[in-house]
């Protein structure tokens, strides 16, 4: 008497042997799809998932609206002109247009991949930025600087540097 798993098998008309064989393309295009989703997921979105980003690479991860309101809160009581850097789709230069600020949005990837070196990122920013400005930093915080205040926690924690405050700081730093 042969095995009953393969007479199962090896019979024709079984629809078990034949599922793949019939379709081979639908196969091939929903294993390579299947494949892409999960080579962008671990491109882009994984890293974002860390607490601190692999050699601080920044992936595209849109603004949430907790993300956006606590990047409100601190700018509160302030006017004047806003530099979203890594804008991706303009949810905050946006938000922040209604409110009265002069924005401008800055995303140097069309496909918004945009890696940001932070550290070199930081000391331009010193070096220009006048001493009332304030940068506000979502989801990546500037690994050398002091926050003068955080708005949020996990994802949509948010990250307030005056630079009057960071310069101060810096100050006391070298005198020492």
């Amino acid at each position: 008497m042969e095995d009953s798993v393969e007479v199962i098998l090896q019979h024709k008309s079984c629809k078990l042997s034949y599922h793949t064989q019939e379709k081979p393309l639908v196969t091939a295009a929903s294993g390579a799809l299947l494949v892409g989703v999960y080579g962008l997921w671990s491109l882009f979105a994984l890293p974002g998932f860390r607490k601190v980003p692999i050699c601080l690479k920044v992936p595209y991860l849109p603004s949430s609206r907790t993300q956006t309101q606590n990047v409100m809160k601190l700018l509160h009581g302030r006017a004047g002109c806003l530099a979203d850097l890594g804008s991706g789709d303009g949810r905050l230069v946006f938000a922040a247009t209604v409110e009265g600020f002069q924005c401008t949005g800055f995303e140097i990837n069309s496909i918004l991949t945009g890696y940001a070196r932070m550290e070199v990122l930081g000391r331009k920013l010193e070096k220009e930025l006048p001493d009332e400005a304030r940068v506000i930093a979502c989801r990546f915080p500037f690994p050398d600087w002091t926050p003068t205040v955080t708005e949020g926690e996990g994802l949509d924690q948010t990250w307030a540097y005056d630079m009057n405050a960071l310069r101060k700081l810096s100050t006391q730093a070298t005198v020492r």
